[in-house]
């Protein structure tokens, strides 16, 4: 629960398009919010209590809050991936013919986390062709 003078921290879809286009990573983004769109970092709940921390004062605050909302997010999307992802059909069968011929090299490439793309790939593809 993250707010600025009151206000729910709360991304559109168009202004996400935007940062998407704009910043790069995660805590790019984040960054790039708080500090030239709001120009204020949040206020928020402490372990979802009413309490308020109050909004981070200093450099390594704004970077250990980033940071929490980094990892908190890629667990949100880990239990996304993990109820909800399947893969693509035909994918399977392209990738174990690709593993399975020696002059093919097989690789992912992702600007997510490692976790978040581990997770996908262990959930879609199966944990034994990502090692």
């Amino acid at each position: 629960d993250l707010d600025i003078n009151g206000d729910s921290v709360e991304w559109s879809v168009e202004y996400y398009d935007v940062l998407q286009n704009t910043v790069g990573g995660g805590k790019g983004k984040m960054f790039y919010h708080f500090r030239n769109t709001t120009g204020a970092f949040p206020t928020f709940s402490v372990d979802g209590s009413d309490a308020r921390s109050p909004a981070p004062g200093t450099q390594e605050e704004q970077q250990d809050l980033i940071d929490d909302l980094q990892a908190h997010k890629t667990e949100l999307y880990k239990d996304l991936i993990a109820e909800k992802a399947s893969p693509r059909p035909g994918v399977i069968e392209l990738m174990d013919e690709a593993m399975a011929d020696p002059k093919i090299a097989v690789g992912v490439c992702s600007a997510s986390t490692k976790a978040a793309v581990t997770k996908v790939l262990d959930v879609t593809l199966g944990e034994e062709r990502r090692n």
